[in-house]
């Protein structure tokens, strides 16, 4: 059988550690404890330590579990907005959070630019009260400038931040001082089964879910911001988590802090430049995003001139699972994982196939 590896852009190849710490977490009976015992208590907090240290989490923000980055869509419209949020859009999934919001009937608005093009105007209405901001949309492999969110967070220092890091951390640098709240999957770049989503906020989060619940508003039932915190601060989760995938996290972010966050930034960067040099030089493919400021250097996509099922077809007898264009792009783009898994020589080779299509 012909050994593949999945450029998928999530679920995606597992990180090469995965296979050691299965094992491992076997031999410690993980599977099988109880999440209210000392045992599941060192785990969650060996999983946030790593995570903090990966991530550089700044003094004040928490790190909470959920079963997936979309019930953080909703967790964030029932905890911190309580009449309205103002979403920027470019894209299939910062458009499905601004859906989760007009569905729970908040009167919700966005700023709207065409896929794949910048946002010029960066202005916020004074009623929103959450802005959302998503870092690298992977449905068509654009990247916020964060200049932008820069200017954002000064232009609107008293409203509350919301960062989509899906497919973006920890392979994208970001300081998190300039948002209040983030979340991403652990799918993508952190190379890991699905079914388990990590949500980070910081104080003024919590302070204003306080004062929702205090004014009659339902913020949630078992997840809850006030029911994670309350079960966080003792290293636990409110349900019965995901313990596998927790424990698979602490050890892939302990793994991930010996290469060091600037030593996998560093080569997510060097792998992109070699995927859109390679693609630039084809005669049949050609960047989605126009804009260099603006392309994913995790998720990269290209249009396909001619449709990619001939393309797909190739790769796949090389054994390198790509993903298809995402939604109405389905038969006419590529898009290609680079996560901290795919080594600089299995890009290298993506790369030398690319330019001679």
């Amino acid at each position: 059988m012909q050994h593949k590896i999945y450029f998928t852009p999530g679920p995606s190849q597992i990180f090469y550690t995965v296979e050691d710490h299965l094992k491992s977490a076997l031999n410690e009976d993980v599977m099988c404890i109880s999440h209210r015992s000392a045992n599941f208590q060192a785990i969650f907090a060996h999983a946030r330590a790593e995570l903090s240290k990966l991530l550089n989490l700044p003094e004040g923000y928490d790190i909470y579990f959920t079963s997936s980055a979309n019930e953080v869509w909703e967790r964030i419209i029932q905890n911190l907005v309580e009449k309205q949020s103002h979403h920027f859009v470019n894209g299939s999934f910062s458009k499905k959070f601004h859906q989760f919001a007009l569905d729970y009937q908040k009167s919700s608005t966005a700023t709207k630019v065409e896929d794949g093009g910048d946002f010029k105007d960066l202005s916020v209405p004074d009623e929103a009260e959450l802005i959302s901001v998503t870092l690298n949309e992977t449905s068509i492999g654009y990247t916020f400038p964060i200049e932008k969110i820069k200017e954002l967070r000064a232009q609107n220092p008293d409203k509350l931040i919301a960062l989509d890091a899906v497919s973006a951390f920890p392979a994208i640098p970001f300081d998190l001082n300039l948002v209040d709240t983030a979340y991403f999957s652990v799918q993508k770049c952190f190379g890991l089964p699905a079914g388990l989503g990590v949500w980070i906020v910081n104080q003024k989060c919590h302070a204003t879910a306080t004062n929702l619940e205090a004014k009659g508003h339902i913020t949630g039932s078992y997840h809850s911001l006030a029911q994670l915190k309350a079960q966080g601060d003792k290293y636990q989760t409110p349900e019965t988590p995901n313990i596998l995938g927790i424990y698979l996290l602490g050890k892939v972010a302990e793994d991930m802090n010996r290469r060091t966050a600037r030593q996998i930034q560093n080569d997510t960067s060097y792998k992109a430049a070699l995927l859109y040099q390679a693609i630039s030089e084809s005669n049949s493919l050609e960047p989605f995003v126009e804009s260099k400021e603006c392309r994913s250097k995790t998720v990269v996509v290209a249009k396909v001139n001619d449709g990619n099922e001939a393309i797909l077809k190739s790769m796949t007898e090389k054994g390198w699972i790509v993903g298809k264009g995402y939604g109405s792009y389905k038969g006419d783009h590529i898009r290609i994982a680079n996560f901290p898994v795919h080594s600089k020589e299995q890009i290298e080779q993506m790369a030398d196939f690319l330019t001679k299509q």
